[in-house]
Parts: structure tokens; C-alpha cells; sequence
């Protein structure tokens, strides 16, 4: 077995103990079975820019920031320098956006952290302890498809609920675990409020989840999920515990009926403000009236 100088230089540094073997090789990265505090767990690795093959990535940087100006700025104007830390963002970008959906309540691996173009996380395991398979590679039953779909729907508005947006979910990124559905691969996750393209990938993200589950389900094919999700969203009413009914015009009495509640409340905390200044208007006349 080949290990990457990555690998290496984490067991140098303490982070993990041995690499116990290979576990596959995608687009973006490979990922390694490794030994980290006596238990297995696993290691993205991700390959270089040119060995690489993720095409349109303008469209899942747009709205990224980094914290240095310096850099952001190189990184806009695309320089050798900037295309460096392009790609340092780029590779951090995926503990960073996972850490912040685990926080959320998303069922994604928990990071157990990061260094050298690595990702060191939970092992996602099936009900026999074996690495998990993807959901691609799964059957299902009528039943099991209703739920498999219905959870993953909730997972996505949790997403949308942390500001994010996974951006190329299917089959192939969520694992058949044994206690359900896991999200994985989100280095691409793009921020809702910044990036123009938000809604179409979430359309899209939702589109292929639901035409793999519809082969066992058919009827889940009329659902809106997506639509709903954003615009619920959009009116700031996509709550973790919103009930999701996967039509659209359901979606809309529920921002209406929000909307309006919250004109009532911002009239009464108007009404308020108004007699909070009439009444100290009063008491500064009755004051000045007083002789000395």
C-alpha cells in the first residue's frame, strides 16, 4: 500500500497512529482507513489542483471569504499567489463548513481535525461495523424510501437552517449507515445568503436525492421540497423544527401568516417606542414647569 506523504507527516505529528488501508478514491481526494487514539477512523486526502477533476468552481466559491484582506484580494485578482491560497481555502473549507453543520445538528462525520491537506473524521460504519456503503449502492422498500427521503429532507433544511448549502448531494455523497443517512463530501458547500447560484443547487441537491429515492417511491417525485425550503427560508421562517410538507403552496400560507405576525409585532413594538417618548416628553415639561 502506497501511503501519501500527508498521511506520513500526520503520524510524524501525532495526529493519527498507522494508515490501515485504503478505502477509496473520488474526484477530489482518497480516503484511507487510519488508526487515530486506538480506533479507526477515516482520512481524506486531498489531491492536487491538477490531478483533480471538479469543474465550475467559481460557482461554489462565490461569497467565500477569507480573513486576511491581503489574501482575498489575491485571490480575486487570481494571482499565483492568490491561486495558492485558493487552494489552501479550498482544502480547509471542508472541516470548516462540517464542523458548522455537526454544531447544527446535521447528521455529517464529526472532525476530529485537520492538517496538511487532511481531513481526519469519524468512520461512518454499517450495521455489521463495516465501512459504510453509499446510498447509491443500497434497495430499499416503499417504506424505508418514504423515510430515507423524508429524513434526508429534514438534513437539508438543517443545512439551510446553518446558512449552507451542500451543492452536490446525490446518492453518491450520503452513506448507508447503520443508524441512517450520512452527509459526506461538502468542500464544495456554498453559503446561502452570497452566492447567486444558492437556489438552483439546492434545487439541484434536492432533485437528485429525491429521483434516486423515487425509484422505490414513485409518489415522492410531485413533491416541492426544494421550493418550499427556500421560501421559507428567503422569509427568514425555515425553523430547525419547521414542518416540511414538500408543496410549495403550503410554504406560502406559512410566510404569509409570519409575515403578518411579524407586522403586528413590529406595530406594537412601534406603539411602544412612541409612548416610551410621549411619556418622557412628559415628565421633562412637568419638570421645567416647577419653580426653583
Amino acid at each position: 500500500m502506497l501511503i501519501p506523504q500527508n498521511l506520513r507527516d500526520l503520524i510524524a505529528q501525532g495526529l493519527i497512529q498507522d494508515v490501515l488501508r485504503p478505502l477509496k478514491s473520488g474526484k477530489e481526494a482518497a480516503v484511507f482507513v487510519v488508526l487515530h487514539e486506538g480506533q479507526e477512523r477515516a482520512a481524506k486526502v486531498y489531491k492536487a489542483a491538477e490531478r483533480r477533476n471538479f469543474r465550475a468552481r467559481a460557482d461554489y466559491v462565490e461569497g467565500r471569504r477569507v480573513g486576511d484582506s491581503r489574501q482575498q484580494r489575491a485571490m480575486d485578482r487570481g494571482s499565483k499567489f492568490g491561486k495558492q491560497q485558493s487552494e489552501a481555502a479550498w482544502q480547509t473549507a471542508e472541516a470548516r463548513a462540517m464542523a458548522r453543520l455537526y454544531a447544527a445538528g446535521v447528521r455529517v462525520p464529526k472532525v476530529l481535525g485537520s492538517a496538511d491537506g487532511c481531513l481526519v473524521m469519524d468512520l461512518v460504519v454499517d450495521a455489521n461495523g463495516d465501512p459504510a456503503p453509499q446510498l447509491a449502492h443500497s434497495r430499499f422498500t416503499h417504506h424505508e424510501a418514504l423515510k430515507v427521503h423524508a429524513l434526508l429532507m429534514r438534513q437539508v433544511a438543517l443545512m439551510l437552517c446553518a446558512g449552507l448549502i451542500h451543492a452536490d448531494l446525490s446518492e453518491f455523497n450520503i452513506l448507508h449507515a447503520a443508524d441512517g443517512p450520512m452527509i459526506i463530501d461538502v468542500p464544495q458547500a456554498v453559503e446561502a445568503a452570497r452566492n447567486n447560484n444558492a437556489k438552483r443547487m439546492l434545487i439541484r441537491d434536492v432533485d437528485n436525492v429525491t429521483r434516486f429515492l423515487a425509484k422505490f417511491a414513485p409518489e415522492i417525485r410531485r413533491t416541492e421540497y426544494a421550493q418550499e425550503m427556500w421560501l421559507l427560508y428567503q422569509n427568514s421562517s425555515l425553523r430547525p423544527d419547521s414542518p416540511l410538507t414538500g408543496r410549495f403552496k403550503a410554504a406560502t400560507n406559512i410566510v404569509n401568516t409570519d409575515i403578518i405576525l411579524r407586522e403586528i409585532q413590529a406595530a406594537k413594538e412601534e406603539a411602544a417606542r412612541r409612548e416610551e417618548i410621549k411619556q418622557a416628553r412628559g415628565d421633562k415639561s412637568r419638570r421645567g414647569g416647577k419653580p426653583a
